[in-house]
């Protein structure tokens, strides 16, 4: 039965006779729509012959525009392709290939598109490619998007023409030719065939042309010693892959040293197999990523560094050069290392001559199937000899013309006031940057230079790779490459890609133009090198009687900051280094006796961040100031360590001008120096995550164990040895904890059940997942003074553990002998303390995306919720910022967006305009403030990747699923995809009998998963 209760929603309607009411009732719009506003004025709009289908046209956009204005939505303004472009498909990524070579990196590399916008940068797998992108290189794509770019040529600091330029460069060149001046070419190494060509094109037409190559961070030499025994200036290449054993004397070969790249052989190695393992001893002064892999870590001065390579030389020669060193360790080093015999390599980052050909000569000595001149590495070739050869012609006035082109000498010459100096007695200076940095702005002509995923070109990274650098974006500003100028003033009217595509076809080894591009490279042969005698005994005299004149100073560079040639970076500056975890900083590096010796101090404050002194460094004459101080665990006694790469002031934002420039103490390219130290006033705050998000006294963290306990456990199947199995108690028994559970199980075997395996074995720490996921992702960058509250946004952190015995293992043993309150207080108190020398673990931790996961329980909200592939999701638009998740997460992986960080004045990084945002994943939304933020397990990656073999009418194959971290990770550390998959290499990790999975006693049933470190033994 129907009702006739009547109901009312305002008093109003009970007053039958309301006008108002009776209003409301029959128009729909309580105001008429000011369509004037959006068509016109009245007459006008009248008197028009718009049609009605035309007029409903007009009137719903401008209904749907005025809607977004109330909104407050930005409208946004987006034109059509007239004519799309056939490899462009909106929503789906295009990856080109193409090469890094900035003079310090160079690395064949995949860019991936988004309609016409480069986003990305990863890794090219193809067989033969140069590989390996370091943090650097994944951060570069950013750097294309720097708003403080050169955005056209200036002249005398003013705007100018291309045309301007060119005529009166060519008018100082013929002036040059005519009056017999001289006329430099000084550049990074480009290792570009086709541009050395085009200088040699110069040199034919204008005469008196030198080219000379200048690197800001020296490799001389390395690659005199190399040339000295093989004929030509190169570095050795090595594969580490091929070595039982492995000794590096001061050479970090998995960070920077002579290029890098060498982490993926070395990975291979150190995963045991069959009981095996390579053998690694590292020997030297900082603590560096190769240091902290290390089996056996010896800590030495600089000269005893050398006395140590003596002693190597020894052991595997026979020879009998006195040293006086006396050390344990280093003796056993060498002998290890001839018993190796050609399964053994060494190493040196030593900046002295003597010291390499050195190793050159150890390396021939044990034919070592590691040591790999053949494919030599024909990159960082500067010249620090004609570098200061050129400096000296320029004060004489010896150089009319000179011409620069990726290098910032100004910033970077140790001495860099006579390079002034020299370059105001110079008629004319032209340089080639990509800002207008410290040398542009002194020279008369700054010539805007493409970044490189502008360009075209070539490079020869090593003898047997050819590789091609080709444009993925036309130049956002008026900017042209060097080679488009030298052709210019050649009066060769080609364009620099036919010139290119011409000289190339006699280098492709078969290939044709097409596939190389579509490569990035092409593989030619390397005739093997047969080595001139090694007067390698007159070394090693030399390196016998080494001594230490004060402290030794050892500069190194960051695996985030290089050499500084992307100070501007905002993804770089906040990368916390993988040793210090210290971001927005560079400082100097002190062992705590050297530190306690100057007074000098480091200590920590109420919010977790850590304060240190001040102090004044003195090399030679020069003094560099108002340096920050680090004590480091491992620093060797005697020695302090300083990075270069930082103190830069010129375009540069305001925020980004931080650190102190170490060049000046680079005293004749030499990375070693002589140095004094003393306190200096003040107290310096560091950005140190370190304190931040600790998992410290909790079980289940780091595994780790030695090979004969692994090998024996293996062996009699007692795998509980090395790997126990969490325990709890269950109605008072020891009950296995997979065995408890406070949630109910659900069935994952039907579909994708994904899962990331790292092996911390594998692991150096270098950092690149830390970049790729922030490019992924869309990570915002906070800055200094927010990391210092701990609020930094990264989603994937690498925490570093330090011993506090010698080993590990003896942390374990101190642990189980306290005994009682007192004692164990005590205990644990020191063991707060790391060792002098310590061992290191790298441990990457991100969203552990537990099956059980404790943060979807406490979400009032339920914006955070599990999905049925394993992945822990975020609903961004659900979430109200309680950080209930965050409180109850055991990992502490959870970030909370304490402000909005894009478009926001206060945070003026790339999210802050319009360029920077070009770099933007659409497929990742950009988070607003006040929501909690986490790793997705890169889900848009997963869903493209099941879209494409969906596409392609396919099963997804094996392996084909990546993260970011995954696909940027060179050493194979990290391994995802679907354990459902019993084919997938992640499926079969996860039966390892080195798996473990984090805080395994909560039940928290992670789907990330770990596997134990083995070291060899001692």
């Amino acid at each position: 039965m129907a009702s006739n209760k009547k109901y009312w929603k305002s008093v109003e309607e009970l007053n039958e006779n309301s006008s108002i009411v009776e209003t409301l009732k029959n128009n729909e719009f309580v105001e008429q729509i000011p369509v004037d506003e959006f068509l016109g004025d009245k007459e006008s709009l009248a008197n028009s012959s718009t049609s009605r289908r035309d007029f409903l046209k007009y009137v719903g956009f401008s209904t749907a525009a005025a809607s977004l204005a109330a909104c407050e939505g930005p409208v946004i303004k987006s034109i059509p392709y007239v004519v799309q472009p056939e490899e462009i498909i909106p929503g789906v990524a295009d990856y080109y290939a193409t090469t890094i070579a900035d003079g310090f990196d160079f690395a064949n590399v995949l860019i991936k598109t988004r309609e016409g916008r480069p986003i990305k940068v990863e890794n090219n797998k193809l067989q033969g490619a140069v590989s390996g992108a370091n943090a650097r290189v994944h951060a570069s794509v950013l750097s294309l998007y720097d708003n403080l770019r050169l955005k056209s040529p200036k002249i005398e600091g003013k705007d100018a023409s291309w045309n301007d330029v060119n005529a009166k460069v060519k008018a100082s060149l013929a002036d040059a030719k005519a009056k017999g001046g001289s006329v430099v070419v000084l550049t990074n190494t480009m290792a570009s065939p086709s541009t050395d060509k085009l200088i040699a094109d110069l040199t034919a037409k204008y005469g008196n042309v030198k080219h000379v190559i200048y690197d800001a961070v020296s490799e001389s030499n390395a690659l005199d010693a190399f040339q000295s025994v093989y004929g030509f200036r190169a570095l050795a290449n090595y594969d580490f892959s091929k070595a039982d054993t492995i000794v590096s004397v001061g050479a970090d070969f998995l960070g920077d040293w002579q290029g890098g790249g060498f982490d993926a052989g070395y990975a291979k190695g150190r995963i045991p197999k069959n009981g095996k393992m390579s053998k690694h001893i590292q020997i030297e002064a900082n603590m560096s990523l190769a240091g902290a892999s290390a089996d056996k870590r010896i800590p030495l001065t600089v000269a005893k560094q050398k006395q140590a390579l003596v002693e190597l030389y020894n052991a595997v020669t026979g020879s009998s050069v006195a040293t006086g060193l006396n050390n344990k360790d280093v003796a056993k080093a060498a002998q290890q290392l001839k018993a190796s015999g050609s399964k053994g390599v060494v190493v040196t980052g030593l900046d002295d001559f003597d010291a390499q050909l050195l190793v050159l000569g150890i390396n021939i000595a044990l034919k070592s199937e590691a040591f790999n001149p053949s494919d030599a590495k024909l990159i960082r070739k500067g010249d620090a000899k004609a570098v200061n050869q050129l400096v000296a012609e320029m004060n004489a006035g010896k150089v009319h013309t000179l011409i620069m082109n990726g290098v910032n000498p100004v910033y970077s010459l140790p001495n860099s006031k006579e390079f002034v100096a020299g370059l105001g007695k110079v008629k004319m200076s032209v340089a080639f940057s990509t800002k207008e940095d410290e040398t542009a702005k002194k020279s008369k002509i700054a010539a805007a230079a493409s970044h490189f995923l502008e360009s075209w070109g070539d490079v020869t990274i090593t003898r047997s790779n050819y590789s091609l650098v080709q444009p993925t974006i036309r130049p956002l500003f008026n900017t042209k490459q060097f080679q488009e100028a030298l052709l210019a003033w050649t009066d060769n009217p080609s364009s620099y890609y036919d010139y290119l595509k011409g000289f190339a076809a006699s280098n492709l080894a078969g290939k044709t133009w097409n596939q190389a591009l579509h490569d990035g490279f092409a593989v030619v042969g390397a005739g093997a090198l047969t080595a001139n005698g090694v007067n390698a005994s007159v070394s090693a005299s030399k390196l016998a009687t080494a001594k230490s004149n004060g402290l030794d100073l050892v500069l190194y560079t960051k695996v985030g900051m290089g050499d500084g040639q992307q100070a501007n970076n905002p993804w770089l500056q906040e990368f916390p280094d993988p040793i210090t975890r210290v971001s927005w900083d560079n400082y100097v590096t002190i062992s705590k006796k050297d530190a306690e010796a100057a007074k000098l101090v480091n200590f920590n404050v109420a919010n977790g961040g850590l304060n240190g002194s001040y102090a004044t460094i003195k090399v030679g004459n020069v003094t560099l100031e108002k340096v920050p101080v680090f004590i480091q665990p491992g620093q060797a006694v005697g020695t302090l360590g300083l990075s270069l790469g930082y103190g830069k002031k010129e375009a540069m934002k305001e925020e980004m001008q931080v650190g102190v420039n170490a060049y000046t103490l680079y005293s004749n390219f030499n990375a070693n120096q002589s140095a004094s130290i003393t306190l200096a006033e003040g107290e310096h705050e560091f950005a140190c995550v370190q304190l931040q998000r600790t998992l410290m006294g909790r079980g289940d963290i780091v595994k780790d164990t030695t090979l004969s306990v692994f090998n024996k456990a293996n062996e009699t199947g007692e795998v509980e040895l090395y790997n126990p199995l969490p325990v709890v108690s269950l109605d008072h028994k020891e009950t296995l904890a997979s065995k408890v559970d406070l949630w109910t199980s659900f069935d994952r075997s039907t579909g994708h059940h994904f899962n990331l395996s790292i092996d911390l074995n594998a692991c150096t720490g270098c950092g690149a997942c830390v970049i790729a996921c922030h490019a992924e992702n869309n990570v915002p960058v906070v800055g200094k003074s927010e990391v210092r509250r701990s609020r930094d946004m990264h989603w994937l952190r690498i925490d570093r553990y330090y011993s506090s015995e010698e080993t590990f293992a003896g942390d374990v043993d101190k642990k189980e002998a306290a005994d009682g309150l007192m004692s164990s207080i005590s205990t644990f108190t020191s063991m707060e303390d790391p060792s002098e020398n310590p061992q290191v673990v790298f441990q990457p931790v991100m969203c552990q995306h537990c099956n059980h996961a404790p943060c979807e329980t406490v979400c009032p909200v339920a914006a955070t919720s599990h999905g049925r592939e394993g992945q822990n999701h975020m609903a961004y638009n659900r979430c109200v910022g309680t950080r209930y998740c965050a409180n109850n997460c055991p990992y502490k992986v959870r970030r909370f967006n304490w402000f909005l960080y894009n478009k926001n004045d206060e945070f003026n990084y790339h999210m802050n305009d319009d360029l920077g945002r070009m770099v933007l994943n659409p497929d990742v939304n950009v988070r607003s403030r006040g929501v909690m933020e986490k790793c997705s397990m890169c889900i848009q990656m997963t869903q493209a990747t099941k879209m494409k073999a969906k596409k392609e009418g396919r099963m997804v194959r094996s392996d084909e699923f990546e993260t970011a971290c995954s696909a940027a990770c060179t050493s194979g550390a990290m391994v995802f995809g679907d354990v459902n998959d019993k084919d997938s290499a992640v499926a079969q990790l996860a039966e390892s009998d080195r798996t473990y999975h984090l805080l395994e006693h909560i039940g928290t049933k992670p789907n990330v998963f770990y596997h134990v470190k083995v070291r060899n033994d001692q």
